[in-house]
């Protein structure tokens, strides 16, 4: 099985209540291609002849793909902006920026390519999903910021300054692109002479910031640490209370469904039920499990399980706080632990005109904000396989 072949096999919408009224804010419709929703802010902000700190996309979408997202722009923007890989246009003004609370979800048209006899059993086990739901585990675009060595965010919340800078700085991140990985290469070898990797930095990057204030000042790791961009380091923090949580819901399944798969998620296995009694649909529906931190609290059959994750990992709920970076902070929401699918429409499987010989498969469907369609697609087809 493949997805994203190319960018066209997969298509997502955001869908979004706009906020209403007169404002000084101008919402923008955004189609891109090919790049990830941080490139096409610098592209537009750069176009636009203003800092990319004034467009705000509320939510990232996938570099692999053709996305439309929603973003604001503090002043009026006229006429469209067309870009390499990049268009936006104003679809109005409102009194305030985007948030995550407008986003109603995301609607998907997916192209799953080089099938083999596996295909018919493929449609099959999507279309039981739009009836029993899947694990709603974050997938592997959450985990741009793990390494092999582990998790910045681990380091924070361990107050491991040092430690943090060097994930940041030094070791080799999921999501790092070339350019950045012969850069991480040369800092492993030089650590510590700041002035040397200076000259050695991509330009721009925030390293270059990070890394001129270690040369004066050499041994301030926790101050470097928070000239790093209070997005990036709520992101190194997302991405490992995002690890805790699949872990948590997967051994809560273990225990529920005894008749199980598994799909790999960011190097780990996580399991999904090879079939969901109706009985329990209710309260899958219904059920809401908090993000690991200081102050969450769980109910009985959920606590033993979360002390048994944080134990394997060496830390508790009480070191669950971000205390040595001052403006990131770990979520305090609560994810519903299943993800039903609407208007999903399956198609009958086709020839596949990039890989002759295979099988290709087109599906749409609709999900609610912050669940993947990725998932959706690897879930029925390890139960297809399996099946």
């Amino acid at each position: 099985m493949r997805l994203k072949a190319r960018p066209e096999d997969f298509r997502v919408e955001e869908l979004i209540e706009l906020p209403r009224g007169p404002g000084r804010y101008t919402y923008l419709r955004v189609e891109k291609r090919g790049i990830p929703t941080m490139a096409a802010q610098i592209l537009l902000a750069r176009e636009l002849g203003i800092s990319p700190k004034e467009i705000f996309f509320p939510a990232l979408k996938d570099a692999h793909a053709v996305t439309v997202q929603y973003g604001s722009v503090a002043g009026r923007v006229e006429g469209p902006v067309e870009l390499p890989g990049v268009r936006a246009e104003a679809v109005g003004v409102g009194p305030r920026r985007l948030s995550t609370a407008d986003l109603r979800g995301n609607r998907f048209q997916v192209v799953v390519r080089d099938l083999g006899d596996e295909a018919e059993r493929l449609a099959e086990e999507l279309r039981r999903l739009g009836e029993e739901g899947f694990p709603n585990y974050f997938d592997e675009q959450r985990f741009g910021s793990l390494g092999e060595r582990g998790s910045p965010g681990k380091a924070v919340l361990l107050r491991d300054a040092e430690g943090a800078l060097r994930f940041y700085l030094a070791e080799e991140l999921r999501g790092d692109p070339e350019e950045v990985r012969r850069f991480k290469a040369l800092a492993r070898e030089h650590w510590g002479d700041w002035k040397y990797l200076l000259e050695h930095a991509p330009k721009p990057s925030n390293f270059r910031s990070v890394l001129t204030f270690l040369a004066d000042h050499p041994k301030a790791y926790r101050k470097a640490l928070n000239l790093i961009p209070p997005r990036l380091l709520s992101l190194f923090l997302s991405t490992y209370q995002s690890l805790l949580w699949n872990r948590i819901l997967s051994r809560w399944i273990s225990r529920v469904f005894p008749r199980h798969v598994e799909v790999e998620i960011a190097g780990e296995g996580h399991r999904v039920p090879l079939s969901v009694p109706h009985e329990i649909v209710p309260r899958l529906k219904e059920e809401r499990l908090p993000l690991p931190h200081l102050r969450a609290r769980y109910g009985e059959e959920w606590a033993g399980i979360v002390g048994e994750v944080l134990a394997e990992e060496g830390v508790t709920l009480k070191d669950l706080k971000a205390r040595i970076v001052e403006r990131a902070y770990l979520s305090k929401a609560e994810r519903p632990i299943w993800c039903f699918p609407g208007e999903l429409e399956v198609g009958d499987p086709r020839e596949d005109e990039l890989f002759p010989g295979k099988v290709a498969l087109e599906v749409s469907f609709a999900l609610p904000p912050g669940s993947y369609a990725t998932l959706l697609v690897r879930c029925a087809h390890a139960r297809a396989l399996r099946n």
